[in-house]
């Protein structure tokens, strides 16, 4: 497994570090490539204060395709890909692993909507911002080998998470003005992660995706974010 997953799995999430229950103002666009974040103080920074760093910009979907992203890539060659070590980082019962990394049993607690989750089968590997969010965002702009390493993200823990295929499949590819998990203790949770994965990989928001980041922030001021720019 992955170390940094490994370590997601018995600790509480690095980039998350207090979460409370949650319960507008706009940017003009910025015209300039925004310059990438700095790595968050030891602690990480009040969620409010995180919104405040991600760079407004105008999106874009033109010429998306999902196979831009090259998915469950085996980075480390240990033969299990990274849709498998999220599973195995974050059942709460272990599955059974079988040839080629082949899962079975388990149990997992898919956070977006509170419930348990036994049987691989029934989850969903997410990623918290949808590749084609990423690519509104900026990864348009990367060359294909990035876009799989943010397709792949094991050194993130909240960057891919293990939920529930219901809520996942409804969320698509929204961003948080459009769309909120059907739990609402997860609000704080998702909002620092949608914000600590948009930081770590320089991605900018819309005005509307702003104010609902914003709005979700006051809401939640125990949550803390930290993260480290991805290579």
């Amino acid at each position: 497994m992955h170390p940094l997953r490994r370590l997601a799995a018995f600790a509480c999430p690095v980039l998350l570090l207090s979460v409370a229950a949650c319960s507008t103002d706009t940017s003009r666009d910025d015209p300039k490539p925004p310059k990438p974040a700095a790595p968050s103080a030891p602690g990480g920074v009040a969620l409010a204060k995180a919104v405040d760093q991600l760079k407004a910009a105008r999106e874009n979907r033109s010429g998306y395709t999902r196979d831009k992203f090259k998915l469950w890539v085996d980075a480390d060659h240990d033969g299990c890909d990274a849709r498998q070590e999220v599973l195995l980082a974050e059942a709460v019962k272990k599955p059974r692993q079988g040839k080629g990394c082949k899962l079975s049993g388990g149990q997992w607690k898919s956070y977006y909507d509170g419930k348990t989750v036994n049987g691989p089968s029934k989850l969903d590997i997410d990623h918290v911002v949808p590749l084609a969010e990423a690519w509104d965002s900026g990864a348009s702009k990367w060359p294909a080998k990035r876009r799989e390493a943010y397709a792949n993200d094991l050194d993130a823990p909240r960057g891919l998470v293990a939920v529930s295929s219901g809520p996942n499949r409804a969320k698509g590819d929204k961003d948080p003005a459009e769309w909120l998990p059907p739990s609402k203790g997860a609000y704080c949770t998702y909002a620092g992660d949608w914000v600590s994965t948009k930081l770590r990989w320089n991605l900018t928001v819309d005005t509307a995706e702003r104010a609902a980041l914003r709005k979700l922030a006051d809401g939640c001021p125990a949550t803390k974010v930290a993260f480290t720019p991805a290579p």
